[in-house]
């Protein structure tokens, strides 16, 4: 290529280091991995070289290497740190599974109501063969469909109100 035209590229290589960074960032919002983030990081680092009159291939030598510690030295603990903060909470069906209550109508296998520690009322089954009367302690083992699949609660566990 012609010199005219190195030195075109070197003047506004900038421009291609922040159209880099976008387009990593952009990609990084959508991944969550943090892989992207730390190319936009290699991309930060030839900006500067860029900007402090860096030939463009010192540019992308520094770029490179700035992207590559990165993945190896920050990517992995960053994940770490973000994945240990992460809710553990269960939602949904899955939040009554081990939740106490008491019987409201009897339980047989069949059927019956529950009221369960969260205020919600169910209907209800049993396991096993066996009949829980009204006032019973019971924990959810399952849920089956619309049903609470319930067992008689054992004495350390704490009941609810009713």
């Amino acid at each position: 290529m012609d010199f005219a035209v190195w030195e075109f590229i070197g003047q506004w290589a900038w421009v291609g280091w922040i159209v880099l960074i976008a387009l990593f960032l952009a990609i990084e919002v959508m991944a969550s991995e943090l892989t992207f983030l730390m190319l936009a990081l290699g991309s930060a680092a030839g900006i500067v070289a860029a900007l402090a009159g860096a030939p463009v291939w010192l540019q992308v030598i520094i770029a490179a290497v700035a992207a590559v510690a990165g993945l190896t030295l920050l990517r992995a603990p960053l994940l770490r740190r973000l994945r240990r903060s992460s809710d553990p909470q269960k939602f949904n069906v899955d939040a009554l599974i081990g939740l106490n209550g008491m019987v409201t109508e009897t339980v047989t296998a069949i059927g019956g109501r529950v009221k369960l520690a969260n205020g919600d009322s169910w209907s209800a089954r049993v396991q096993t063969g066996g009949e829980l009367p009204p006032a019973t302690p019971v924990v959810v083992q399952q849920i089956n469909g619309a049903t609470a699949i319930v067992a008689r609660a054992t004495a350390t566990t704490p009941t609810p109100e009713s």
